[in-house]
């Protein structure tokens, strides 16, 4: 479904991505995992065409993608959910998730979803005329995610779904990210917490300084050395 090849990005001087390579299979769960710094947020921001790759090249079925604006790649069926969460904190619930179908003109379609998310995330039911910006930030982080798929996504980017949340929370955001998988939601998903990563993805990556140093099987990389003492504790 997606795929990104010898792919390098810049901020002014500074390279950020360095050859990045990775793909991405319809229904697969992928996570991509590294420390703070290391270019995960930049990988996705660049895919999803609010950052613009120097050189290399992104393909989303076969399609390329990495000269398209970021509307364009959103109707093309990708949605971004970034780090931080970036709601808008002065609209309502309600008029967050409604921008999240900003493009789409069938409105049966949008009351289904809305219904979908609401399923997913019933306090946001409850909270539907409250502004974003009073919620929980676990809350703030169910409203991100169901606005996403507001647009009806092929392909999610979870962009730290865990940051800043209490254990409960955490659970209960996997335990979406793991039923949006099962529905048949395409996801890559970035985090910090490599162990959760690992545990719900099908196949990851690992990023250091802007370049993958390792890749392969899920369960494999939860028992590979490097990982294990890097970024798993043990």
């Amino acid at each position: 479904m997606l795929e990104l090849r010898d792919v390098e990005v810049y901020y002014g001087g500074i390279r950020a991505l360095r050859s990045v390579s990775l793909t991405v299979g319809e229904g697969e769960l992928v996570t991509l995992i590294g420390s703070n710094g290391a270019g995960k947020s930049t990988t996705l921001k660049t895919i999803s065409g609010l950052l613009r790759p120097k050189a290399g090249h992104i393909s989303y079925h076969g399609q390329p993608i990495d000269r398209l604006p970021a509307h364009q790649i959103v109707r093309l069926g990708i949605s971004h959910c970034p780090e931080g969460r970036r709601i808008f904190g002065r609209l309502t619930v309600e008029e967050n998730l409604r921008l999240g179908a900003v493009q789409r003109r069938d409105a049966a379609g949008v009351r289904q979803d809305r219904e979908r998310v609401y399923g997913l995330f019933p306090v946001l039911r409850e909270r539907g005329a409250q502004s974003a910006g009073t919620l929980s930030g676990g809350e703030q982080q169910m409203l991100a995610i169901g606005r996403g798929l507001m647009g009806r996504p092929k392909l999610l980017l979870l962009d730290e779904p865990s940051l800043g949340l209490a254990p409960l929370l955490v659970t209960a955001i996997f335990d979406t990210i793991q039923q949006l998988k099962r529905s048949g939601t395409t996801i890559l998903l970035v985090e910090q917490n490599a162990r959760l990563a690992l545990d719900v993805a099908d196949r990851g990556y690992v990023m250091e300084t802007g370049r993958i140093t390792l890749e392969g099987p899920a369960a494999k990389l939860k028992h590979n050395p490097q990982v294990e003492h890097t970024y798993l504790g043990t």
